[in-house]
């Protein structure tokens, strides 16, 4: 109970309101191993994904099976939450298991149901508009970073935010170097070489998914 009250969806919710909500919404959990797939493309899914331990990996793969990473979350984010909304409406993207996850599925049908038990659904659907909308605010700066032409331009590009997001010129990054190359939509191959004639130039260091940035990265935009 501690997790799930704890997280960015129930936030003011109290244990007791949660319990309640329980038993309206068709509150269940389920684990998965790495690799599993918990919502598939295609599929049409009537519940939101609350992650409770582990992380999930929003992806994408087209015909040719190259893929792109959307995004990953973590412990207390959610998935699926605009799919489950939009009745009828096919997943265009996987939800994939980026380590072993517990997930609680909680019914989006009977979110939007009154319940005379429980007054705090609105506030869970609150909640879950600032979420919605955080998550638009992410998509948005991810195709910023994929905009420039360079794998230079794009590495800067999300380093930079990173460095002002951190608040710090070392950052440590949530991805692998593959994980990195599919965010950025890169051949991973071409993106480890880059990296390493940023190194060489001077303008990084790093060591694993830990980045020093040397220089001011003010050069992206002649870059792109």
């Amino acid at each position: 109970m501690k997790i799930i009250s704890q997280t960015a969806l129930f936030q003011g919710c109290s244990d007791e309101d949660i319990l309640n909500m329980a038993k309206h919404l068709d509150f269940r959990t389920a684990r998965y191993g790495k690799g599993n797939v918990i919502f598939g493309a295609g599929s049409i899914v009537t519940d939101i994904g609350l992650v409770l331990f582990g992380s999930v990996q929003i992806e994408h793969t087209d015909l040719w099976g190259n893929k792109s990473i959307l995004g990953i979350v973590h412990a207390g984010g959610v998935f699926a939450e605009s799919y489950a909304c939009i009745p009828d409406e096919p997943m265009m993207v996987d939800a994939v298991a980026n380590e072993e996850c517990n997930i609680l599925f909680i019914s989006v049908p009977k979110l939007f149901q009154p319940c005379p038990v429980c007054g705090s659904q609105n506030r869970l659907i609150r909640n879950l508009v600032m979420i919605s909308a955080r998550k638009n605010l992410q998509l948005s700066k991810r195709s910023l970073y994929t905009s420039p032409k360079t794998i230079r331009g794009r590495l800067l590009s999300y380093f930079s935010q990173q460095v002002s997001v951190q608040g710090s010129r070392k950052i440590v990054i949530p991805f692998d170097r593959q994980q990195l190359a599919d965010y950025l939509n890169l051949d991973r191959s071409a993106l480890s070489k880059e990296l390493g004639k940023m190194r060489k130039d001077g303008l990084i260091e790093f060591n694993k998914n830990t980045f020093t940035i040397k220089e001011i990265i003010q050069a992206a935009g002649n870059l792109r």
